[in-house]
């Protein structure tokens, strides 16, 4: 299949609504110069992402610090029928808080704080302007911490509305999980609440859930009640070299068919690893390696990494290599979480379009080896990670913004991995969403029916379609 020359269907479909002076003078009223820009670089800055999309930035944008505040913006919003999308920290990468229909920013970034922590019941409610990095340190006094951990310190009601995940997934699960309640403004300024802090419910339908994953095109979350998790009595982290991608990836499936409760095992192929050992001063065996988190108690972690070495061993893997100290765990998971710097380090000036796949476990060597083939034949530079031991692993493809051959490549070599996923059973979004970069591929995968239920309950929670509109799916 030879990609098209042209990216024209490739670009987002940008229609501005209006926003009429009167709705911006009402702001301006309620709010004031402290809480309402529309100075061109902050506008700027909250009219992009780390996706590929250029895109006008909002006509304003306004710093929430209450859920009172929140609710007056949406509903002064719903009155002029200006489109709204939340923002928290910036770092979502398929273009969700970008302004495709116009409208105003709403930046949650002040509401950052910590309500109430409940530790003899595991849970503790946060703003969701609050980052997950600084929620983890307001809660371990308690022996407690969040484990969910995308490699942005992103906010935490960002990653309920993308349903994230991260390293610590595969014995952790998503957001999905760990969500227990939430306080919404729904699209006519409405507050309301979901859910409770009982660890289970069977009261109504799950709006709980419904929120979670929804990328705000349903409402604002103004407030989170999160489960947390005792910190591991041990805790040990190891580095396993392979001789091939294929080794690496067979002893995770096997560690995962035989049960053995890891915490994190994240693949990173040979080239990412001479990326990280430049970027991060490493001084990683420049191979195929997991980087492995074990958790438990001493004699817990000792069987688990025993049992996994042995395993490593039968597939030709060296020799663990340990990070005993927590310095140095933090920094071997540090490097990880910057993979997408090092790779972009790699090209300067190059611009990242990253995938986000995710295949039953069973069939995860087969997506990775076939994905890797039909990249190298391309010979566009990339770089491979992956969450490998819940089937979800990320190709980043580093294209010349310039050229714009390179970008239509790229999205082709996109498209044939989505489908070699759903013919695998997979799905195109393991954690990142869908924003703009997926729409496409969320209709391949659920079908048009499907889609057309999403959107009966978007028209019926949205009439006038003002929460982030143009994302996940078009109406």
């Amino acid at each position: 299949m030879n990609a098209p020359n042209s990216i024209a269907h490739l670009l987002p479909d940008v229609r501005q609504r209006p926003v009429p002076e009167a709705f911006l003078e009402a702001l301006a009223a309620r709010f004031g110069p402290e809480q309402l820009s529309t100075a061109l670089a902050v506008r700027e800055q909250h009219g992009r992402d780390e996706s590929p999309f250029d895109v006008p930035p909002p006509t304003a944008v306004v710093f929430a610090q209450s859920t009172q505040d929140v609710a007056d913006t949406v509903r002064l919003a719903s009155e002029y029928e200006v489109p709204v999308i939340p923002y928290g920290a910036g770092s979502s990468l398929e273009g969700h808080l970008l302004a495709v229909q116009g409208g105003i920013s709403l930046d949650v970034s002040r509401m950052n704080q910590v309500l109430s922590i409940d530790a003899d019941d595991l849970t503790v409610t946060v703003q969701p302007g609050i980052s997950r990095k600084t929620l983890n340190e307001a809660v371990k006094h308690t022996g407690l911490f969040f484990p969910i951990d995308p490699g942005a310190d992103a906010s935490i009601g960002g990653m309920c509305s993308t349903r994230a995940s991260g390293t610590n997934a595969v014995r952790y699960g998503t957001m999905r999980e760990n969500v227990l309640a939430l306080q919404v403004v729904t699209p006519s300024g409405e507050v309301i609440r979901t859910g409770t802090r009982a660890k289970k419910s069977s009261a109504g339908y799950d709006l709980t859930r419904l929120y979670v994953g929804s990328e705000g095109t349903l409402g604002v979350i103004t407030e989170v009640t999160l489960r947390l998790y005792p910190l591991p009595e041990a805790i040990s982290a190891a580095i396993c070299s392979f001789p091939s991608v294929e080794a690496a990836v067979r002893t995770v499936i096997q560690t995962i068919q035989l049960g053995v409760p890891i915490a994190r095992v994240e693949l990173i192929d040979a080239g990412t690893v001479a990326c990280l050992n430049r970027y991060s001063k490493l001084t990683l065996r420049e191979e195929p390696l997991l980087l492995m988190e074990f958790h438990g108690t001493p004699a817990s972690v000792e069987e688990q990494a025993q049992t996994v070495q042995g395993i490593a061993r039968e597939f030709g893997g060296q020799d663990f290599e340990w990070a005993v100290t927590p310095e140095e765990r933090t920094r071997l998971w540090s490097a990880r979480h910057n993979a997408l710097f090092a790779g972009l380090q790699s090209r300067p000036g190059a611009r990242p379009i990253s995938t986000d796949t995710c295949v039953p476990i069973s069939r995860l060597a087969d997506c990775i080896l076939e994905t890797i083939a039909e990249v190298e034949a391309s010979g566009i530079p990339y770089f491979l990670v992956g969450h490998v031991g819940d089937g979800n692993f990320h190709v980043g493809f580093l294209i010349d913004p310039n050229v714009p051959q390179e970008r239509v490549l790229a999205e082709d070599l996109n498209h044939k991995l989505v489908a070699r996923t759903l013919r695998m059973g997979g799905t195109c979004s393991g954690e990142h969403g869908v924003g703009l970069h997926k729409m496409g591929f969320l209709l391949e995968e659920t079908g048009t029916s499907a889609v057309e239920v999403m959107r009966s309950i978007k028209r019926a929670l949205d009439p006038k379609n003002i929460m982030n509109p143009g994302k996940i799916f078009s109406l």
